[in-house]
């Protein structure tokens, strides 16, 4: 591959199809081979890797699925992704999945690691838990024990030793990817015009899919090749967005919001991809290692506890001022309880520090663009307007 197009042509495909042909294949490729699914926020996929099996991220069923089975198992006033989760669940489009984790998002996600292990009780399903106090002897003891837990579900599930060297190698090679990401994240916060968000997002995306090697070739030639070519610069307002950690927006939705006029240096989505801001280290305890990172190198999230009241919503701030960004827009899926609880006190935040903001909601499927552009396109020409004055 030599050009953006063709590498996010790849991405397109993968983002589009809801059968996970590539997860499939490569299953097939040799016998015992297992896939993991997880929902999209944070497991930690090096010990996936070490077990032998392909981590792929489950992130609902986006625009391209109609939820109607799905709906029988939730109520109406929660967000879709479990429903349309379920629906590819129910519909054999994950018949091929050995094992599903449940990530520490919310009350939603906790409960459908229950309702997983009910509805596909040949497959192996966990709710994941992760440390909200962050003292090693305390938060650090607890992750270190979930992490056992899991390496030990893995093994049950792959017939696989995780040896403490194969964890040490998926670690180094997951470094790697956490290396690659920081730099697309930085070369599209240097470049916007050169990096469009729609094709980062894709590309990302891609990671959720693909074998963790095959994606870190991918960001390789998508650096390059974006380097390379050129592409005009717009007299765009710089922006970052969050609030979209789990449930994903549309496509449509991130291009229309850089159609308004605005450029994202910045965003949630994918985070599972940089979790951690910098390489987890590889010598010494390798549990050890992945809870230290967890517990003091992480990003920060409306998911995650802030035990400082006085740190709350400053990692928002450090994003705008890191990326030279003119103002956030804040993307929360409808009933989505940490990101909408979240909003008020990290507007305050922002307020204080004169960083200005909008905010809408949205659901994964949502079909019209025109007012988010709109408001989008509002946002953007008051930046310009009004910011410097």
């Amino acid at each position: 591959m030599t050009t953006t197009a063709e590498i996010i042509s790849r991405c397109q495909d993968l983002f589009d199809d809801l059968h996970f042909t590539y997860a499939r294949e490569w299953k097939a490729a040799a016998p015992g081979r297992k896939v993991v699914g997880f929902m999209p926020f944070y497991v930690p996929r090096e010990l996936i890797h070490a077990a032998g099996a392909l981590p792929l991220g489950v992130l609902g069923g986006g625009d391209q699925l109609e939820v109607i089975h799905g709906d029988a198992y939730y109520q109406s006033y929660i967000c879709r992704i479990p429903r349309s989760t379920v629906e590819l669940g129910v519909t054999g489009r994950l018949d091929f999945v050995d094992g599903m984790l449940f990530p520490s998002i919310c009350d939603v996600i906790r409960n459908l690691s229950g309702m997983w292990k009910v509805m596909f009780p040949k497959v192996k399903s966990r709710y994941f838990d992760v440390p909200q106090n962050y003292r090693d002897d305390v938060g650090g003891a607890f992750y270190v024990n979930e992490l056992k837990e899991l390496k030990e579900m893995l093994e049950e599930m792959t017939g696989r030793a995780v040896s403490d060297d194969a964890l040490r190698a998926s670690i180094a090679i997951y470094n790697e990817s956490r290396r690659l990401t920081r730099e697309v994240y930085a070369f599209r916060a240097k470049q916007p015009w050169k990096a469009p968000s729609a094709d980062v997002y894709l590309l990302m995306r891609a990671g959720q899919t693909l074998a963790v090697e095959e994606h870190n070739r991918l960001m390789k030639e998508y650096l390059a090749a974006a380097a390379a070519e050129d592409r005009p610069k717009r007299d765009n307002s710089r922006v970052v967005v969050t609030g979209v950690f789990c449930e994903q927006p549309p496509l449509n939705l991130i291009k229309s919001i850089e159609l308004a006029g605005c450029y994202i240096v910045d965003d949630d989505f994918m985070l599972v991809n940089r979790w951690e801001k910098s390489d987890v280290a590889v010598e010494g305890d390798p549990l050890k290692n992945l809870a230290d990172a967890y517990l003091h190198n992480s990003n920060n999230t409306s998911a995650k506890y802030e035990p400082s009241e006085a740190k709350k919503g400053l990692y928002l701030v450090e994003a705008v001022k890191s990326t030279y960004a003119e103002g956030v827009i804040f993307a929360c899926p409808s009933f989505c309880d940490p990101a909408l609880l979240e909003r008020p006190m990290l507007q305050h935040v922002l307020a204080a520090h004169n960083i200005p903001y909008i905010a809408f909601k949205y659901a994964e499927n949502s079909g019209q663009m025109q007012p988010i552009r709109e408001q989008a396109g509002t946002f953007a020409d008051s930046i310009k307007l009004w910011s410097n004055q």
